[in-house]
């Protein structure tokens, strides 16, 4: 059988096409993943970027580590300090007027180097002056104390009652000491 040019070329042109169109649906996935490693990449990188000035910072954040680790009052690895976390809480509530009923402290968790106790008040009772007054000074005590959660509710006019969590940090002597 012999072709003429015309089908020769046809043949020619077919075969193209097909090897065209076959090599496009077999890179178009590729291309497709590679568009996503690209972007990949530019996250990456720009992690990286951000991880290299943090430790560029190293010294700066371990001054403001160190200063903040001086303000966290230090208990004996042994000592249960509920009761001193309580105490505090109940002489600034009793200094401003906020009458707390039902306080429960929580179990201490170990975050790093430092311990926390989370006190859950369930009922207070107090003017907007008290609780405002309240709440600043437990956040004046530095580092070591921090409302987590806060719901506030009139009872009647002038009266305002509800709950919060109170976050309790402190570091722990090593054993032996």
């Amino acid at each position: 059988m012999k072709f003429s040019s015309r089908e020769a070329m046809l043949a020619l042109v077919a075969a193209a096409v097909i090897l065209f169109g076959g090599s496009a649906m077999l890179v178009k996935p590729k291309l497709v993943y590679w568009k996503e490693l690209r972007a990949k990449q530019g996250d990456v990188i720009q992690h990286i970027e951000q991880d290299k000035r943090l430790v560029a910072e190293r010294g700066k954040w371990t001054n403001q580590l160190e200063a903040l680790s001086k303000m966290l009052p230090q208990h004996p690895a042994d000592k249960k300090v509920d009761v001193y976390w309580l105490s505090i809480m109940d002489n600034l509530a009793s200094k401003h007027g906020v009458k707390i009923s039902k306080r429960q402290a929580g179990e201490e968790k170990k975050q790093g180097d430092v311990y926390e106790l989370p006190i859950d008040c369930n009922e207070w009772e107090g003017n907007l002056d008290s609780i405002v007054h309240f709440l600043f000074d437990l956040q004046s005590e530095g580092a070591m104390l921090d409302i987590r959660q806060l719901l506030i509710k009139q009872k009647e006019k002038g009266l305002l009652r509800g709950r919060f969590s109170l976050c309790c940090a402190y570091t722990r002597a090593p054993q032996g000491k």
